[in-house]
């Protein structure tokens, strides 16, 4: 039986921060302070709502985010309890358990990654939920047999709807071919598209896993730089007419990788005539389409009609659990035959299971949900990590806030040794991407900051830190 909670909240619905915020504040306070020790059960939701007068979805959101940073557990038939290892405890632990053995081997407790989401809001309780239904059904045999090494139909089926209703494409389920993660989907199209002596133009900075990719194929990379507005179109026609063997361009149109910018409309038009005029491939990774903030995001570029020549790659990995492995690759049928040839000899399928799982969380509007949540929380965390740059690094950075993704791309307004600044910060146990890693033969000056995976402690401190040296 659940104790009474001997907590009294007091909401102010003049104040300017939402009720599940502060109803989230005043349990972290509670925790803090000690009214609420480890494996103290909470009221339920229902009964919560009720004493606080709100609606019962308001603290629904406001348990769903203290559960996501780790100050509440749940457990199965018992209850919503406070966790026994608390966030700050654990953050604390890890310091002290921090190993120095040498520069290139200091151990981080903060990690700026390059846009991950936060696994800790996984919809993990209703996968294990769909695993169980899978082993509890009478048929559960048939999907532990060998399947179309292009994926299950169904959940191709299921991607297509998807493509087709929210991304303005137009595509069959017989021109999907599932993959474990995006990756993977990089690896099949080069592999389909390329032999030794052909060439790929690419972005500079860009994405270096995607490049390594096509190198193995055997093709050779033209680097483009971007603009504000994305790619430069006048280095990608010089290249298209000084070289015959140009097979492709890989483009991230939606949030550039690692720069953030939307490829403006015309400069997609214009890519989309050269494609057709000089029958080069667009490759195009749409790695984070679902995170976007504003009235709608942009459709992608292999959704025009006229875009005769493309490759489509997705991933679920990042809605999901970057951990579990689901990508996408969308083609003509053509080309996914090839890929599909190709996908045989590293991999007969793909997971069935976890396809059957994710299928039913999708059929079940669970994934819907689970997106309109976590963006929820992403966009308050993107204005709270913007309110932190023009706090402490006014004057320092140039910046835009991002419309979508998970990440910000900020350029420091002076000249700074950047190998220097990045080997400071690892020095205090926070760890910051080398822009170098994005470069292809040249300097870049900014840095990714991926915030949506960090705690706003983590964030502020993280910003305070860069601070120092910009």
């Amino acid at each position: 039986m659940l104790r009474p909670w001997p907590l009294e909240i007091h909401l102010d619905k003049k104040l300017n921060l939402a009720l599940y915020l502060q109803i989230a504040d005043a349990i972290i306070n509670a925790i803090k302070s000690g009214k609420l020790a480890s494996g103290i059960a909470l009221p339920g939701s229902r009964q919560l709502a009720g004493l606080l007068h709100v609606n019962r979805n308001t603290v629904i959101e406001a348990l769903n985010l203290l559960m996501a940073e780790g100050w509440l557990i749940t457990i199965d038939r018992k209850g919503t309890f406070v966790a026994d290892l608390l966030p700050e405890i654990l953050l604390n632990k890890t310091v002290k358990q921090k190993v120095i053995v040498g520069d290139d081997q200091l151990i981080p407790h903060l990690v700026f990654d390059d846009g991950l989401p936060d696994s800790r809001l996984a919809p993990m309780t209703d996968l294990a939920r769909a695993y169980r239904e899978i082993f509890n059904r009478k048929s559960r045999w048939q999907i532990m047999g060998y399947s179309n090494e292009l994926g299950m139909p169904e959940f191709r089926k299921a991607i297509a709807q998807m493509l087709n209703f929210k991304r303005g494409m137009n595509v069959s389920p017989d021109e999907i071919c599932i993959t474990r993660g995006s990756q993977m989907a990089m690896y099949l199209a080069a592999h389909s598209l390329f032999a030794k002596g052909d060439y790929v133009m690419i972005e500079n900075p860009g994405y270096k896993p995607a490049w390594s990719a096509f190198e193995n194929a055997g093709a050779a990379l033209l680097p483009v730089n971007v603009a504000g507005d994305g790619l430069n179109l006048d280095e990608v026609e010089e290249y298209l007419k000084n070289h015959n063997t140009i097979k492709a361009i890989y483009v991230t149109p939606h949030h550039q990788f690692p720069t953030t910018v939307t490829m403006s409309l015309k400069k997609r038009l214009k890519l989309i005539e050269l494609s057709n005029q000089y029958g080069f491939t667009i490759i195009e990774d749409d790695y984070d389409h679902e995170f976007h903030f504003g009235q709608r995001p942009i459709l992608p570029i292999s959704s025009y009609e006229n875009a005769k020549n493309f490759i489509y790659i997705g991933t679920l990995s990042k809605i999901v659990a970057p951990a579990l492995r689901i990508g996408y690759l969308v083609s003509t049928p053509e080309t996914i035959l090839k890929v599909g040839k190709h996908r045989k000899i590293i991999d007969v399928q793909g997971d069935n299971i976890m396809e059957e799982a994710v299928l039913h969380l999708i059929n079940e509007g669970i994934i819907k949900r689970h997106l309109k949540k976590t963006n929820l929380i992403y966009k308050s965390k993107r204005d709270y990590f913007e309110s932190l740059c023009n706090q402490y690094l006014k004057d320092k950075i140039t910046f835009d806030k991002p419309e979508g993704g998970l990440a910000f791309w900020i350029v420091p307004n002076s000249k700074i040794n950047i190998p220097f600044v990045c080997q400071q910060l690892l020095h205090k146990g926070i760890k910051i991407m080398n822009p170098e890693n994005f470069s292809y033969n040249n300097s870049v000056s900014g840095f990714r900051l991926g915030y949506a995976s960090l705690t706003e402690k983590q964030l502020e401190e993280g910003i305070i830190a860069l601070s120092e040296y910009l």
